[in-house]
């Protein structure tokens, strides 16, 4: 959220003052100048004030304990005052995976509830490792080798990092390692992988890059507009209006650096241009790409301010970066939070064309917002829901830019695949099955799926939500969704669905969120917004209904 100013008032009393008299017309004045309506709600750090205050009164039901700490992560204060602050936790200095949790708080500051990730209370014996760090980080490097098998991995590193494990049942000590390396073609793949410190078992493992398979004249949106940066007798493709994300050239280059673990960088060579015309819209100009790039963060960024109240990806109004032309062939498009950075591959040109596309960049700027607020873990059931994230509100981005040459749908990276990857494009959400591995429905064995196809049960539910089932045709796009239970639905609107899922997500949602706790975060959220028993509300629950989500 942006930074809202306090307007301090003086005494509530009528005076005059050197003979001046207090009149209608001076009262109505009063009434009507910027200062009277200025915006009293509670400031971000009268916030944390009010939670501060709240978990030293709260602290046993929290489960807080002398051994622990806090740091704030978000906060978010709505336009009646209601504030809600999420905060991190340690355990005698270390993180505590699943140790997240939302405090709620009235308008006054009153303590009204909190959403935890997990419920335990953490006691531990000791904190001291039996499974060294340079035994964790090579079973990371086995995991991640097994992983990939058969794709000869090279320059492979790890880096551990002793935490206390609570979000897989029992609080225990464990090594969450970062292992990283680069792929026959040079590209990165990464895995983190979560070791218990006691035995030297592998508690969970997961995908470290978060995915999306995926005036300047760009490769997908045709001209757009563009903010610049003069600087001297050229532009700099820098745009000072939001926070001066800028578009850099990787030169076909790769890095190592994952989760703050840095072997080596690719460059992000700012682009410039002499008359400050960008691109041609051929692949043979790179700055076609950058265009493209730049465009979709532009996009992205107003979407989440103008729509959700976002002030950039970190609530700071802090730009991020672009990198294009990432890499040899590479069929891949990631946000990594230790560059605050987006970064896309060029394509094999066979599967993938340049993965630039306008969704693809809501979808990954959309990583960042996640790792900002619910930091939904990247596994089982929260880690469907972060991919889902990040599918919904990224569509949202492509309904709200209203681009001529690349119209909203449901389908996600239509504009990147090419015809040697089989299908016209990587998920659908109105029936994600049609990928031939995503998931319609919600059952208990979704979790076991790749988080690419586990979130196909909360995309189906966002596409019912927003446009309910059957067939229909949309922008020039045939969609026909089923229900798991035979119902009929009619939506309530991709905007109340964007809407609902962003309080979801910032306000209720935690890192162990899987999809009973998103039934019950989005029903909070349409109650939030348009009241308990309301059409919205009671459309969300039928919606998860029909997912077989209950």
């Amino acid at each position: 959220m942006s930074r809202i100013r306090q307007h301090v008032r003086g005494s509530r009393r009528l005076t005059t003052t050197a003979g001046v008299a207090v009149t209608t017309a001076t009262l109505l004045t009063v009434a009507l100048s910027p200062a009277a309506h200025a915006d009293t709600r509670p400031t971000r750090s009268t916030a944390i004030q009010n939670a501060a205050s709240a978990l030293l009164a709260h602290a046993a039901s929290l489960g807080l304990t002398s051994a622990e700490n806090t740091s704030v992560r978000d906060v978010i204060v709505d336009k009646d005052g209601t504030q809600h602050v999420r905060y991190d936790r340690t355990y005698h200095g270390l993180p505590v995976l699943g140790g997240d949790f939302v405090v709620h708080l009235a308008p006054d500051g009153a303590y009204r509830s909190t959403n935890r990730a997990t419920r335990g209370t953490i006691s531990l014996s000791s904190v001291l490792p039996k499974v060294s760090a340079p035994r964790a980080a090579d079973l990371a490097v086995n995991a991640l080798r097994a992983a990939h098998l058969g794709n000869a991995l090279k320059g492979v590193k790890a880096k551990p990092e002793l935490i206390v494990d609570a979000l897989h049942g029992t609080p225990k000590l464990a090594w969450r390692t970062n292992a990283a390396g680069l792929d026959s073609l040079g590209n990165p793949v990464a895995r983190t992988v979560l070791t218990d410190a006691r035995t030297g078992h592998q508690i969970d493992a997961w995908d470290s890059i978060e995915t999306a398979a995926g005036d300047g004249k760009s490769l997908y949106s045709g001209t757009v507009p563009l903010q610049t940066t003069q600087s001297g007798s050229s532009y700099q493709l820098k745009d000072p209006t939001r926070g001066n994300t800028f578009t850099g050239d990787a030169e076909g280059k790769t890095d190592l650096c994952f989760f703050g673990i840095c072997f080596s960088r690719a460059p992000a060579t700012l682009f410039t241009d002499a008359d400050n015309h960008w691109g041609t819209g051929a692949t043979s100009d790179r700055a076609s790409a950058a265009v493209d790039a730049q465009y979709g963060t532009n996009e992205t960024w107003d979407y989440y301010k103008n729509v959700q109240g976002r002030n950039g990806i970190g609530g700071d109004g802090k730009g991020s970066y672009n990198r294009v032309h990432y890499g040899s062939s590479y069929n891949n498009a990631f946000w990594d939070d230790s560059c605050f950075c987006m970064t896309y591959g060029d394509g094999d040109g066979t599967t993938f064309g340049p993965l630039v596309a306008l969704d693809v960049a809501g979808h990954e700027m959309t990583h960042g917002v996640t790792s900002k607020t619910a930091a939904l873990t990247y596994s089982g059931e929260s880690g469907g829901l972060n991919e889902a994230t990040s599918d919904i509100l990224g569509t949202m981005v492509e309904w709200y830019a209203n681009n001529p040459s690349d119209p909203g749908d449901y389908l996600i990276g239509e504009k990147i695949v090419k015809p040697g990857f089989g299908q016209p494009a990587l998920r659908f959400m109105d029936k994600p099955s049609k990928d031939g591995n995503s998931a319609d429905y919600w059952s208990s064995s979704v979790g076991n799926l790749d988080v690419h196809y586990s979130s196909g049960v909360a995309n189906h539910f966002a596409y019912l939500l927003a446009e309910g089932s059957g067939a229909k045709t949309i922008n020039g796009v045939s969609y026909n969704s089923p229900t798991s239970n035979g119902s009929t639905l009619t939506g309530i609107g991709r905007d109340k669905v964007g809407k609902i899922w962003y309080r979801a997500l910032t306000v209720y949602m935690t890192s162990s969120t899987n999809y009973a706790g998103a039934r019950t975060a989005t029903l909070n959220a349409a109650k939030d917004l348009y009241g308990a028993g309301s059409a919205e509300y009671n459309a969300v629950a039928a919606a998860w209904s029909a997912v077989n989500v209950n």
